[in-house]
C-alpha cells in the first residue's frame, strides 16, 4: 500500500468535506502522519475550496484540526 503525501492527503480532506466530512478524522490522522515523514509543520488550504469559506468556518476547521495535533494555515 502506497503512503500518500501532505498534497494527496490534503486533497482527500478537500474531498471529504465536500461530502459532509465523511472519514474525516481518518484523512486527519493520515494528514499528520505524512507531515511527520515530510517534516512539514502546518498544512495549508485553499479556502476557496473549503465548503464554509468564512471566517467562522475557518477558524471552526483550524480548531478541530488542532484538537487532532494538526496546525492549518490558509493560502491567500
Amino acid at each position: 500500500m502506497s503512503v500518500p503525501t501532505v498534497t494527496e492527503a490534503i486533497d482527500n480532506i478537500y474531498a471529504s468535506l465536500q461530502s459532509d466530512n465523511t472519514d474525516i478524522d481518518e484523512h486527519i490522522a493520515t494528514l499528520k502522519q505524512a507531515m511527520a515523514r515530510e517534516g512539514a509543520k502546518e498544512a495549508v488550504f485553499d479556502p476557496a475550496r473549503l465548503a464554509q469559506n468564512n471566517r467562522s468556518g475557518r477558524k471552526m476547521m483550524q480548531a478541530y484540526f488542532r484538537q487532532r495535533g494538526v496546525r492549518v494555515k490558509f493560502s491567500t
